[in-house]
């Protein structure tokens, strides 16, 4: 087999891989070949390397030619194809061999101008209303992954069945054909800068006009995480009348290898301490981060003692639902992902308008109809979905330093802002607790352990109630359980989706009395008694 696909392979950086250790045969080449790299609702992600379970061009090939057959078969002769891509290494490459197969497909291929952000290749698609889209980008992944997301024309990433559906096609193509026998043809079109600028209009326009020039006082430090998204953000950020961002210049310019950073994700623990540095330096009113391909952002705020704190996901989450539940008087959804922090429905009741609860991921919270805001706790949000229909972190970046700008020309802060909103519908203090695992049986094997065994207790509070998401709610099933607890705790406990982790989201409620510290230090104290049984789950 591995003979086989040597013979195939136009790379010759993997062939040459492939040849060293066909002749070495070693572990690593019966890994290489011990399946395929699962085609799922969050399309491809894996390590960079030869054979059918890594990520490289002929894998790329095969899935873009399975993909040009479902949309042949279910859309219109005419159909086309945005096709967006990140700064990782052979993203580029990877993007130009997809639009080859979809012109030879019959499919019109249209490719993004450079290597830009997911939410701009997310706009492109309805913007030009194409078929469908795809976003060469491994996220936040270590630099030795790359990826490949799938999006249909309404702008989300795909869900079941289409996934399956799309995968057997992929699998169809594989056994049958070698890929330089696939069709190609390389007259696709490369978009222009004016998609950008589109996108950069319409991120504007969310905001409005600054009528007072309250924007002008300011300063933000921004890392694009050595991503794709510094220079947009940073141009935007002009435009709306911000005073000039401070650049974290040693992670500014995209570098695939993400030199400064053990994992470029603002979540993991070290990625911002850059960023923190600059602002002790800077003081600034504002910390930005993008994710590598800037769909996430992470924010982070002066705290009374001068210093600088990362805010939770949730945090954010809770001050732009607020934000949008202002911006007008229709009715709309606010929304967010089940493992997220309750107090947004509280924020949704409270302005009269609807909410809704979904399943993690944006290929759900995106295609609510009605949707105002929607966010997930893991640095998500999408706050202008009559455009973009995805996680946008570049937008959210713009609303969260607008919203920071009204609040210093009130002498308030975001942390002020956090407080009022705690006063108002109690304290929902959130923290994930997760482990990397080598070997994904960890994870399966915790997973059954909790459902063969479940405990009675949690960091001293009873089990009120346990939900397999597997068994179906009025959800679409899923791999995880909800535990419900006494005095409205909460811990949901689930596998990633896109990395080798398991993770478990705790919350806890406090009411907010006379003084809002102490009902902080109290429910650190009740999420540190959570994640002391739970950090055992995953130990043992």
């Amino acid at each position: 087999m591995a003979r086989a696909w040597l013979d195939q392979d136009p790379d010759p950086v993997t062939r040459s891989e492939l040849e060293r250790l066909i002749e070495a045969d070693d572990a690593e080449l019966a890994d290489c070949f011990a399946g395929r790299l699962h085609f799922g609702t969050a399309g491809l992600r894996g390590p960079l390397g030869p054979g059918p379970n890594r990520m490289n061009r002929v894998v790329v090939l095969q899935s873009a030619a399975g993909l040009a057959r479902y949309l042949t078969e279910h859309f219109a002769p005419g159909c086309s194809v945005v096709i967006g891509y990140d700064a990782r290494h052979n993203s580029d490459v990877f993007a130009h061999d997809t639009a080859s197969i979809m012109q030879g497909a019959g499919v019109r291929a249209f490719v993004l101008p450079r290597p830009l952000p997911t939410p701009v290749l997310a706009f492109a698609i309805r913007h030009l209303g194409a078929s469908a889209g795809v976003m060469v980008t491994a996220s936040h992944n270590p630099p030795q992954d790359n990826g490949y997301k799938v999006y249909l024309e309404d702008g989300c990433q795909i869900v079941p069945p289409v996934d399956e559906q799309i995968a057997s096609m992929i699998d169809s193509v594989a056994s049958s054909m070698r890929v330089d026998e696939l069709p190609t043809n390389d007259d696709w079109q490369t978009l222009d800068e004016s998609i950008v600028n589109s996108y950069a209009e319409r991120a504007l326009e969310i905001l409005g006009p600054d009528e007072v020039g309250r924007r002008a006082d300011v300063v933000s430090v921004i890392t694009p995480m050595h991503g794709v998204g510094g220079r947009l953000l940073e141009q935007l950020l002009s435009d709306a009348g911000f005073a000039p961002g401070v650049r974290v210049d040693t992670q500014f310019d995209p570098d695939p290898n993400f030199s400064t950073v053990a994992f470029p994700n603002p979540e993991e623990p070290g990625a911002m301490d850059l960023a923190l540095t600059m602002a002790e330096r800077v003081r600034p009113d504002v910390i930005v981060a993008n994710d590598p391909d800037a769909d996430r952002c992470a924010i982070g705020v002066p705290t009374p003692d001068g210093a600088h704190r990362m805010l939770s996901g949730d945090e954010v989450g809770y001050a732009l639902g607020w934000w949008a539940s202002r911006r007008d008087s229709s009715r709309g959804t606010l929304a967010q992902s089940l493992v997220s922090g309750g107090m947004l429905k509280a924020i949704a009741d409270s302005s009269m308008l609807d909410y809704q609860q979904t399943l993690t991921g944006f290929k759900w919270i995106g295609r609510i109809p009605t949707l105002r805001f929607g966010y997930e706790e893991a640095l998500g949000y999408c706050v202008d979905p009559e455009t973009v229909r995805d996680k946008d972190g570049i937008t959210a970046a713009l609303a969260v330093v607008d919203l920071i700008a009204e609040l210093k020309a009130e002498s308030r802060s975001m942390l002020d802002l956090l407080d009022d909103l705690a006063r108002e519908h109690g304290l929902y203090a959130t923290r994930q607790v997760s482990l990397r695992v080598a070997d994904l049986s960890t994870i399966r094997n915790i997973m059954e352990s909790l459902r063969s065994q479940p405990p009675a207790t949690v960091g001293k509070r009873e089990v009120e109630a346990i939900v397999d998401l597997q068994q179906g709610t009025d959800l679409p099933p899923t791999d995880g359980l909800v535990l419900t607890l006494a005095a409205q705790g909460r811990i949901i406990v689930r596998p990633s989706g896109t990395e080798p982790k398991i993770k478990a989201y705790l919350q806890v409620v406090v009411e907010v009395g006379s003084n809002i510290d102490d009902a902080r230090e109290t429910a650190e104290r009740q999420l540190d008694d959570l994640a002391d049984d739970v950090g055992q789950w995953f130990s043992g």
